[in-house]
């Protein structure tokens, strides 16, 4: 990143003109213990403008809700104009569990599990982002949301803007260091933390974010596949396949046009 300060200027201008443009009051940011949701707090709290931290944990490992308490006590600490909700999750997921019928799929019904972990904090942040007149302020990067499609629809994915989208995750990390995020969560390998487990995204992934990051890059560019190392290679059709098997999220909704003559 050649200048992390001139980002962190034009992301947080970016954000107070759309508020100001949205004419409402402030921001939503759900906290996972994760980077990219530090990254994004932090730049909304730098508006200067209301912003509400949510933690919604669901059966979360305890070192992932130790970081997100820590970064909204040193948001806190940093910022006057940081306010935040404790919101477990727990019972709720567990009662809508309980209702599901026995499913014969075991690896599609964990994955549906997952996702609706995800779609329960979208309907939390809407909650309270219409309660206050706030936007909910999205936490995804450019490899994630562009690139491989790792998030949820209408879960992660339903937010009203998204400030960090252009950043890939390497240059989030470079970010949250300049902003002086925890040296905990900057440490910490990334996790949806959507399973209840230790698996990180790398490991669901297949590849690290750099190999992606560079598999999107040759992609864009055209790369010829003759000129990937075997690793490359390996990387270049696992980018490949999560790109197309995710495509459905990145792009707008079909609509069924009707011709004209039948109406």
């Amino acid at each position: 990143m050649k200048s992390a300060r001139k980002v962190e200027n034009h992301i947080t201008e970016w954000l107070k003109s759309y508020l100001e443009g949205a004419q409402l009051k402030g921001f939503v940011v759900g906290i996972s213990g994760g980077v990219d949701s530090a990254v994004t707090s932090t730049l909304c709290a730098k508006t200067g403008q209301p912003v509400l931290c949510l933690e919604m944990p669901i059966l979360q490992e305890a070192s992932q809700e130790n970081r997100a308490k820590d970064h909204i006590h040193w948001l806190k600490d940093h910022f006057p104009n940081i306010s935040s909700l404790h919101l477990p999750l727990d019972s709720v997921f567990l009662s809508f569990q309980n209702l599901l019928p026995t499913a014969s799929n075991q690896e599609a019904h964990f994955l549906s599990l997952a996702n609706t972990r995800a779609r329960l904090r979208m309907t939390s942040l809407y909650y309270f982002a219409a309660l206050h007149g706030y936007v909910v302020a999205g936490t995804g990067n450019k490899v994630e949301d562009f690139g491989v499609g790792f998030y949820t629809k209408y879960g992660d994915g339903g937010v009203d803007l998204s400030p960090i989208a252009d950043l890939n995750k390497t240059q989030v990390f470079a970010l949250a260091k300049h902003l002086g995020v925890i040296e905990s969560i900057r440490k910490a390998a990334p996790t949806d933390g959507l399973w209840g487990d230790h698996r990180t995204d790398e490991e669901q992934l297949g590849a690290t974010y750099a190999e992606l990051e560079w598999a999107m890059e040759a992609e864009q560019n055209k790369l010829s596949k003759n000129d990937f190392s075997d690793r490359e290679k390996i990387v270049f059709e696992r980018y490949a396949t999560l790109h197309r098997q995710n495509k459905h999220k990145m792009i707008p909704i079909p609509v069924c046009e009707i011709p004209k003559a039948y109406l």
